[in-house]
């Protein structure tokens, strides 16, 4: 496999190497956005959809006339792990995303949502933009709205 090794900025400024296949970068050399095969769905929950590339992850719910009801972008997986929630019935969070570490030797807990900081809109916004090219327009647009839109403290 086609790798290269390059050098990223994390949401928070901070840089640090990251390694990728060059079949997902897009012509600007930005990491893209595909979509993961056979996400397990809940019985009783929504529909989803599941996207993701090194820096974000995102989970899109559907109602049942197929229109969008609900998102979750998860950005800076590899570093701080935060996520944006947007559900049509509810509204916004934003959470720090604790991914069940615990002490050495101890079993590891499941991931969970938790307070977390400041949300960095435009970088966020901009990042996500210049990733999700291949995702289908209507998800792709309802996400860069919703993101935009999210102001702390709503």
């Amino acid at each position: 496999m086609d790798t290269i090794t390059r050098t990223v900025l994390s949401s928070e400024g901070v840089e640090r190497s990251d390694t990728i296949t060059r079949a997902a970068l897009n012509s600007e050399g930005e990491a893209m956005l595909h979509e993961n095969e056979n996400v397990r769905q809940i019985p009783g929950d929504p529909p989803r959809r599941w996207f993701s590339d090194e820096f974000f992850e995102l989970i899109v719910w559907f109602a049942p006339d197929a229109s969008i009801f609900g998102f979750q972008l998860c950005y800076d997986i590899g570093n701080k792990p935060r996520a944006l929630t947007w559900l049509r019935d509810s509204g916004y969070t934003h959470d720090g995303i604790d991914d069940g570490d615990t002490a050495e030797g101890a079993n590891k807990a499941s991931p969970i949502l938790v307070p977390d900081g400041i949300f960095n809109t435009e970088h966020i916004a901009a990042r996500f933009a210049a990733a999700a090219g291949g995702l289908p327009h209507d998800i792709r647009e309802l996400v860069l709205e919703k993101t935009r839109e999210f102001k702390q403290g709503l």
